[in-house]
């Protein structure tokens, strides 16, 4: 049965993870501006655009992609309630798939070349990432007996000093996960990658507006996953672990402004290259020791 700091943690998260999302996506924003010359837009800038979104009148080719789209943002939500209140990571996992999965329906429901397109591209991301996911979860299996993220923080040690290798291919997978170049082939969140928005290109109004608050929601989840690595029974670890997310948001910020994005040939490659040797090896020393 869940506690009542399950019940807080669940709460804080359905009520703060949006604007958190929203600030991380500003401060991304501005990074980006900086670094290209420009002032940029303001902290909260997603957040008025989901606002601005959810004003607005949907548009659906049919029925069964509103149904779709509301079915991947209640997973993806459900997914991180999971994850904050302590539950099991299969199931988070397990969640997150299903949701993404939906999506690439909504996609494919729509029967446009685009959507379909980026349908395919995000299907070809899901085998890039997911063997990452799940050795990830095998991983803190291996190192703490539980897949409950509640047992797991109670832990004397940060498990990234167990786990390096699924630390460091998690990372990896994370630039794809969250669709940063250069892996984001299935959707772009900049207009100089392409003009055709992809995946969601026959999206509009509030029903683009479920796809985009999913997409927060599921970025705090796999943030507060780089944080399960460095986070212990010690009080003072949750500070290392926000320094932590701090250091990957802003690598995967300058690697977002740095790189092209390459072909799928090239993202399934390299995954599974960082896969079998980062969490392969990692995975083989966790079974010896």
């Amino acid at each position: 049965m869940m506690n009542v700091y399950s019940i807080i943690a669940i709460a804080a998260y359905l009520i703060c993870a949006p604007f958190a999302a929203s600030i991380f996506s500003g401060v991304d924003r501005i990074v980006t501006a900086r670094m290209q010359g420009r002032k940029g837009p303001g902290l909260m800038q997603a957040w008025w655009d989901l606002m601005k979104l959810f004003s607005k009148e949907s548009t659906t080719v049919n029925d069964i992609q509103k149904v779709l789209v509301v079915a991947h943002c209640f997973f993806a939500v459900f997914s991180g309630a999971v994850f904050f209140g302590g539950g099991d990571l299969l199931l988070v996992f397990f969640s997150l798939t299903m949701a993404e999965v939906f999506l690439i329906l909504a996609a494919y429901s729509v029967n446009a070349a685009y959507s379909e397109i980026g349908a395919q591209r995000e299907l070809l991301q899901m085998m890039a990432y997911e063997p990452m996911i799940l050795l990830t979860a095998v991983g803190f299996y291996m190192s703490t007996g539980s897949f409950g993220v509640a047992q797991i923080i109670k832990t004397d040690i940060p498990l990234v000093l167990k786990m390096p290798g699924f630390f460091i291919g998690f990372c990896f997978i994370l630039i794809v996960k969250l669709r940063k170049s250069p892996f984001d082939i299935a959707t772009s969140h900049h207009a100089h990658q392409e003009i055709i928005k992809g995946l969601t290109g026959d999206l509009s109004g509030r029903i683009y507006g479920l796809s985009e608050l999913a997409e927060l929601y599921e970025e705090v989840l796999m943030l507060g996953m780089i944080g399960l690595f460095f986070i212990t029974s010690d009080p003072l670890s949750p500070v290392y672990a926000i320094i932590a997310v701090s250091a990957v948001m802003f690598v995967m910020s300058f690697t977002d402004n740095i790189f092209p994005r390459v072909k799928w040939e090239v993202l399934l490659k390299l995954a599974w290259i960082v896969t079998f040797f980062a969490g392969g090896t990692n995975l083989l020393l966790l079974t010896l020791i």
